[in-house]
């Protein structure tokens, strides 16, 4: 990792800390020395991940790790959303590399949906506070960043035979539902309001969102929108054992 402070309590209970850099091949395999299977979360620059991630695989391999597990998205392999490109490509350098890899698509973050809603509940209570932060009024079913990072762990202790792909899809999930759960958590009067993708956009450069990223973010919730992270909660339920966590429970601990 790039900042080991952020690790502390984990060095205190007993995990080996190591930072490194994907951009410096050097430091990754000095960084990857005794590991035996790694879990590659994929790198945060796009545009650079390809480069990047290119860097990750070569190294594991150098050092000798058994698997690798790389969070990837859900339907990489005909998926049209920008953020899709690069994950391809990773998955596609992994099934080239000859390396055992098992692949974790995720889809979207509960926080994602949630992150939000503490400034527009303070909008209210009274009738008509209406929560319209995302351009759709049906998305796809998220996780917990928590649940995600459990059923990675518990992919880890699996033993499986050759690659494996895991869809990580999600339950059931509406904006108006995420609405009402708000609503009844908070006691504020809520609404989803369903806004068209460029409406959404001009919200978001109202609200201080910079052009280039509100251009970025506004087509990424319409493909959202649209199902390119539908998937099917099966993978899901069987690394954990029991079911995802519910939405309402994800609204509750963010308010």
């Amino acid at each position: 990792m790039r900042d080991p402070a952020k690790a502390t309590a984990l060095a205190t209970r007993g995990a080996v800390v190591r930072s490194s850099d994907c951009n410096d091949p050097v430091a990754l395999e000095e960084a990857f020395k005794g590991v035996d299977r790694l879990l590659f979360i994929f790198g945060s620059e796009v545009g650079r991940r390809v480069t990047q991630h290119r860097n990750v695989i070569n190294a594991a391999k150098a050092c000798g790790i058994v698997r690798i597990y790389y969070t990837s998205v859900l339907r990489a392999a005909d998926n049209p959303m920008i953020l899709a490109a690069e994950h391809k490509v990773t998955e596609q350098m992994l099934a080239s590399s000859g390396a055992p890899h098992t692949i974790l698509r995720h889809g979207w973050y509960t926080e994602n949906c949630t992150a939000e809603l503490p400034e527009a509940v303070s909008r209210g209570p009274f009738p008509g506070v209406c929560w319209s932060m995302l351009p759709a009024t049906d998305s796809s079913p998220p996780h917990p960043r928590a649940g995600l990072a459990e059923a990675d762990a518990q992919a880890m202790l699996t033993e499986y035979d050759g690659n494996v792909t895991l869809e990580m899809g999600g339950g059931e999930f509406t904006y108006p539902g995420l609405a009402h759960a708000a609503a009844e958590a908070s006691g504020t009067t809520m609404a989803a309001k369903n806004l068209p993708v460029e409406d959404f956009r001009q919200m978001l450069v109202r609200n201080g969102v910079d052009e280039d990223t509100a251009g970025f973010l506004a087509p990424l919730q319409a493909d959202a929108a649209a199902g390119y992270l539908d998937g099917d909660p099966a993978a899901m339920l069987a690394l954990l054992g029991r079911p995802v966590t519910p939405l309402a429970t994800a609204v509750r601990a963010n308010l």
